[in-house]
């Protein structure tokens, strides 16, 4: 059984334990009354390449990454920083998140926020927006088709956001047929061995069609390959260790969300 295999196992057993705690029917009343519209998508179209800065407590690979730090000085680091979006990654047996980590997030910034987890379970859409995410999202990996339409479809409903996940060329024809996806985010970490290979966003783009926001995911650590990203067309970047691993968040965002011709000036 791979990694993503045992992870989305146990996220189906968490589901059915939170289930029972709070009924879907309950959510469901909570995620009709009117939240606060942080458009993700809107953010990663802006002129230049856009950071989603990740806050993420550990993983399998890489174990606990930045002891003694809180969500709130994480993200108020990364807005100040440049960041155009917060990804809080919210998966609990294996990265240690919580929906508590999104909701202290949400209080800190004013930056559209993305739910980084294994959503398999139409429960997990409404609990994301109940939690005030602005997006979730979807590993095409780990879902069937019919599982990838529906709670594609039950975001859209809610009014929140997706970026679609893929690794390789079947999950992008998937993404694309399935539910024609407006947000691809193409992952360079491959989710069997976890090993990285961020030529996987360039063999991947040219099968992206032309009026897709793409993001690529993990792998990045300099504003020189950001640069480089965004001379293939790709919008966006997602970031994770590479920024809550540096010693002044703040200023490392700062550098790898620099705008290429912005005044350092302006605010």
């Amino acid at each position: 059984m791979s990694v993503l295999e045992r992870i989305v196992d146990a996220t189906r057993e968490d589901v059915a334990r939170r289930r029972q705690a709070v009924p879907l029917s309950e959510l469901e009343q909570q995620a009709a009354r009117t939240r606060e519209d942080r458009p993700f998508s809107e953010a990663l179209t802006r002129p230049g390449i856009s950071v989603i800065a990740e806050h993420k407590r550990r993983s399998p690979s890489a174990g606990e990454i930045r002891a003694g730090s809180t969500v709130r000085e994480i993200a108020e680091a990364y807005e100040r920083g440049g960041a155009a979006a917060l990804s809080i990654l919210t998966e609990q047996r294996h990265f240690g998140g919580s929906l508590d980590d999104l909701r202290e997030a949400l209080s800190a910034s004013e930056l559209p926020i993305l739910r980084k987890d294994f959503i398999v379970d139409s429960y997990q859409v409404y609990e994301s927006a109940v939690a005030g995410a602005d997006a979730i999202l979807l590993i095409v990996a780990a879902l069937r088709d019919d599982d990838l339409a529906l709670l594609y479809n039950e975001a859209g409903a809610l009014d929140l956001d997706v970026l679609v996940e893929v690794h390789d060329e079947h999950e992008l024809e998937r993404a694309l047929e399935i539910v024609d996806a407006d947000v691809i985010g193409i992952n360079n970490r491959d989710l069997v061995d976890f090993s990285v290979d961020v030529e996987r966003t360039y063999e991947l783009l040219s099968d992206v069609p032309a009026g897709k926001t793409v993001v690529s995911e993990s792998g990045f650590n300099t504003r020189e390959q950001l640069d480089d990203l965004e001379r293939v067309g790709v919008d966006a970047v997602l970031i994770g260790e590479a920024l809550m691993r540096a010693p002044d968040v703040e200023a490392a965002t700062r550098e790898l969300a620099a705008q290429e011709g912005a005044d350092p000036d302006a605010p």
